[in-house]
């Protein structure tokens, strides 16, 4: 009888000693034992960046089924269950259909170890190509360069932003991140680079490629209107409803995603821009699941991401309490000084499915403290700090729940 998902799930965080091992040896070892294509479809688009890349993908995917193509989408990390990060049309993939492909990958792979994420990459790539798909839309895991969904050579890459996170793997600086993260680019392919100035090592990558590239604020511009926003280049313009999602930054994430299919070798009609637009969602962004008072999570859990946040705060302006926790090896510091000039009261709880990248209330307190928070508030768990920050706010009043995508699974529920 097969094992579970859930069981599988155990097996391969255990199977290899690293949970992060950076490197596209063992996964293309693997991939060309199992006989992988060397595409999961026939048009690949993969995003990178350091945030925006799942809003983008949601983008790309809605648009995409819009316009009436077989759509696969490969994401992470997941809020709640392994099976988000596989879809196919929309759907997510079965616990039967992941458990057959973890078969087919365990029996391919032969003594070479692999990590969790490479499983999950594989499993996808195996699932898509068995899917008969128009469209294959990879988010990349960690950097790019080295990440396992470079493997496939994508037709388009996009770019969101860059900026620090990671910075033990992917370097201390703008510039170096930059650099891993162009690792996806290919020579002759299309680029979208979705911010106005990326960093030069991503420039200096693209040139050196011969990498066509669409730059967004440049080769694109977005015009905003009160109930409406255009997206444009020389020759051509699109009139598109204001997205659900509702951070100022996802405008520019849809730009990206309708610079990328635009320059795509696929047919999309005009009105499948709009409905795409319209109709993209992606839980834990901005994401409200409660009122009286308000309750909005959000993932973010770096200080790009912190700015993002403090943006909408200022546009939307509610007094508000915060329930924050946020992994170890995060620069806390750098989000909560972000956000402290707009929070009232911080309300702390433990990530505690995280293992040791997981911080005691203590010692988040004191770097939550050290970012320049005031009225700081330890408590047992998530839960109970939100109960706190809901009684402390009264109805009228806000509760802002992030900093990590675990913080954001303990407090919201699948159905939001």
């Amino acid at each position: 009888m097969p094992l579970p998902l859930a069981d599988w799930l155990v097996r391969i965080q255990q199977q290899h000693p690293q949970a992060i091992a950076m490197g596209l040896e063992r996964v293309r070892t693997v991939a060309q034992a199992l006989g992988l294509a060397p595409k999961p479809a026939p048009c690949v688009i993969t995003v990178g960046g350091t945030n925006g890349k799942g809003s983008t993908v949601a983008f790309l995917e809605a648009i995409a089924r819009a316009a009436g193509l077989r759509v696969g989408t490969y994401t992470s990390p997941h809020l709640w269950r392994f099976n988000e990060r596989i879809r196919i049309d929309g759907v997510e993939a079965s616990d039967d259909a992941i458990v057959a492909a973890f078969e087919r990958i365990d029996a391919a792979r032969g003594d070479t170890p692999i990590t969790y994420f490479e499983y999950a990459t594989l499993a996808a790539f195996d699932l898509f190509e068995r899917a008969g798909l128009d469209l294959a839309i990879l988010e990349v895991g960690l950097g790019g360069r080295l990440d396992a969904t470079n493997l496939v050579d994508a037709d388009v890459a996009v770019i969101t932003t860059v900026d620090l996170d990671h910075m033990d793997y992917l370097g201390p600086d703008r510039e170096s991140i930059g650099a891993e993260k162009a690792g996806i680019l290919r020579a002759g392919k299309i680029a979208v680079f979705g911010e106005k100035d990326p960093p030069s090592s991503v420039l200096r990558r693209a040139y050196a490629l011969g990498t066509i590239a669409i730059r967004g604020h440049s080769d694109y511009l977005v015009d905003r209107f009160e109930d409406h926003w255009v997206w444009r280049e020389p020759g051509f313009q699109l009139a598109l409803p204001y997205p659900s999602l509702a951070a100022p930054v996802q405008v520019d994430n849809a730009a990206a995603a309708v610079a990328a299919l635009r320059a795509s070798p696929l047919a999309i009609p005009d009105a499948a821009f709009a409905r795409g637009v319209a109709e993209a969602r992606v839980p834990g962004r901005l994401q409200r699941i409660g009122t009286s008072p308000e309750v909005v999570v959000d993932v973010a859990h770096n200080p790009q991401g912190a700015r993002q946040l403090a943006a909408w705060l200022a546009a939307n302006p509610e007094p508000t309490v915060a329930v924050f926790s946020a992994l170890r090896d995060k620069d806390i510091e750098g989000v909560v000084a972000a956000l402290a000039p707009a929070i009232a009261a911080w309300h702390l709880g433990p990530i505690t499915d995280a293992g040791p990248r997981g911080l005691p209330v203590e010692a988040l307190d004191d770097r939550v403290r050290a970012g320049g928070a005031v009225r700081v508030h330890g408590h047992a768990t998530l839960a109970t700090a939100l109960e706190a920050a809901r009684a402390s706010i009264g109805p009228e009043g806000r509760v802002l729940v992030f900093g990590s995508f675990h913080t954001v699974a303990a407090v919201a529920s699948p159905t939001g």
